[in-house]
């Protein structure tokens, strides 16, 4: 498959095209709070693509994540995570993002998109930092960026707990999602 590579206006040296996520040099991870501290997971399994447009507010991403691949440094944890109580990874193993808009906002952008945990899905932004274009060194042009966005993981359906003392509950709702990506140009 062949396709025309234009440069776009709106970032120096990007051009338009599809861009592979190099799972290899990029972090799908997630932080949220487990009594006084917070615990910090990533997915080692994921897959995606940026459509870059000559618009970049026409550009699209589409990522695919394995549930059944969280690692929080706990085999115990990451089990229970993977189980009915939360991701139900064996009946649901996939989360799913669809981008619907991508806009500046200041030097940064915004990305909205639906996300699709086990049977929901609901709309999402996340907040980017466009971390600039290169070669890498087989030629190949690359882009980077860092992406941020706070869910209540209840809209979800993923309201498991243990009520505690007080009144208060062992983990947070509040899931903080953070993606360090790199891109690499397909031709």
């Amino acid at each position: 498959m062949s396709e025309t590579i234009t440069a776009t206006t709106a970032i120096p040296g990007l051009v338009a095209g599809t861009y592979a996520l190099d799972t290899a040099h990029s972090e799908i991870g997630f932080t949220v709070r487990h009594l006084m501290t917070k615990v910090r997971g990533t997915f080692e399994e994921f897959g995606g693509e940026i459509v870059v447009k000559d618009s970049l507010e026409e550009s699209t991403a589409n990522v695919t994540v394995e549930l059944g691949s969280v690692h929080t440094r706990n085999a115990q944890r990451d089990g229970h995570l993977k189980s009915g109580d939360f991701f139900d990874a064996e009946n649901s193993p996939k989360m799913t993002f669809a981008s619907t808009a991508f806009k500046p906002e200041g030097d940064d952008y915004i990305l909205a998109g639906e996300l699709t945990i086990k049977d929901a899905t609901l709309p999402i932004e996340f907040a980017v930092e466009f971390l600039g274009v290169d070669q890498n060194a087989y030629g190949q042009t690359i882009i980077g960026f860092e992406a941020s966005a706070s869910i209540s993981r209840k809209d979800w359906g993923i309201d498991f707990n243990v009520p505690l003392e007080g009144g208060k509950l062992l983990i947070g709702d509040k899931v903080d999602i953070h993606l360090d990506v790199q891109a690499a140009l397909q031709v």
